[in-house]
C-alpha cells in the first residue's frame, strides 16, 4: 500500500510540504526548493506522489516514487 502524496504549497512565510489530507503542513522551508526536496523525501519513502504548487496554486509539476510500472520487474 502507498503513503499520501505530498504536496509542496506556498505559505507567506515560504512554502510548506503537506501530506494530503492532513489538516497541518509536516514541514516548513523557505524556498520551494528545499520543500520540494523534503517532500521527495517523504515520497519515496511512502512510495507515493510529490504535487509541487506553483504560486498560483496551481499543480504546476508532479512526481511519482514507487508507483510507476516501468522499470518492468524481473
Amino acid at each position: 500500500m502507498s503513503g499520501k502524496n505530498q504536496h509542496v504549497v506556498q505559505r507567506e512565510d515560504g512554502w510548506a510540504v503537506r501530506g494530503e489530507g492532513n489538516s497541518r503542513d509536516t514541514s516548513h522551508h523557505r524556498t520551494q526548493q528545499e520543500a520540494a526536496e523534503a517532500a521527495r523525501d517523504i515520497a519515496r519513502n511512502q512510495q507515493s506522489e510529490v504535487l509541487i504548487h506553483g504560486r498560483d496554486g496551481k499543480i504546476r509539476e508532479r512526481d511519482s516514487y514507487g508507483n510507476d510500472p516501468y522499470p518492468p520487474k524481473g
